[in-house]
């Protein structure tokens, strides 16, 4: 990363050669000039996203002291949107405290959150079950509506993602929730989920990770 106008751009490396890139939303904000590409192409190290690079423009790069001006290629991509509807379960009280605290100092706010009933609110603003499952699930139809026949990828918390599941698939058992996984739903018409994929850390083989990190369950929060 590296400034770009005096604001965060970005500075991407293709195949081992240095490329200048700029993001299409960057070009909007900074009112850059483009012009089109002389050699337009297709972006290879984005996998399967099917994107071209057909434009170009100056831009003023500036790391740590050294500041130039380069010709530098615009990525179209597509920026991350915040949804606050996609928010792990509020925990009222509990906001901020780990489990043995939780127990120790709010004891019956804990119980609240481990009630086995649904519709249980946890005091402090806190969300049931019931209301988590409401707000994420009406979330995903609400952007699924709006890009009908295109993949999305929706970053979220073990909460909503095991409130989806239990959309798709109401008699399934979820398990663990696991860290970083990949879950893959279809919402198609008729208001009907499948789950294509479920729980894929395939990505992780060759890397090291910390297996105590997984593990988010129905008291995630």
């Amino acid at each position: 990363m590296v400034n770009c106008e005096g604001q965060v751009c970005s500075l991407v490396i293709d195949a081992g050669i240095w490329t200048n890139v700029v993001s299409e939303e960057a070009v909007k904000k900074l009112a850059l000039k483009v012009e089109p590409h002389l050699e337009p192409y297709q972006v290879a190290w984005i996998t399967n996203a099917k994107l071209k690079v057909e434009k170009r423009g100056p831009v003023t790069f500036t790391i740590g002291k050294l500041k130039e001006m380069v010709m530098s290629d615009v990525l179209p991509y597509f920026w991350v949107i915040k949804d606050a509807d996609l928010r792990e379960r509020h925990l009222g009280d509990l906001q901020g405290l780990v489990h043995h605290e939780a127990v120790k100092l709010c004891p019956k706010d804990y119980r609240a959150l481990s009630s086995r009933r649904t519709n249980q609110e946890i005091p402090g603003g806190g969300e049931s079950l019931d209301q988590l499952y409401d707000r994420c699930t009406s979330a995903l139809e609400r952007i699924s509506g709006k890009h009908k026949g295109e993949r999305v990828v929706v970053v979220t918390h073990g909460g909503v993602i095991r409130s989806l599941f239990e959309r798709a698939s109401p008699s399934g058992q979820s398990g663990r929730v696991l860290n970083t996984s990949v879950n893959v739903f279809h919402l198609s018409d008729g208001d009907i989920w499948t789950i294509k994929s479920w729980g894929d850390v395939s990505h992780l083989n060759q890397t090291d990770y910390l297996n105590s990190g997984f593990g988010g369950d129905r008291t995630s929060g």
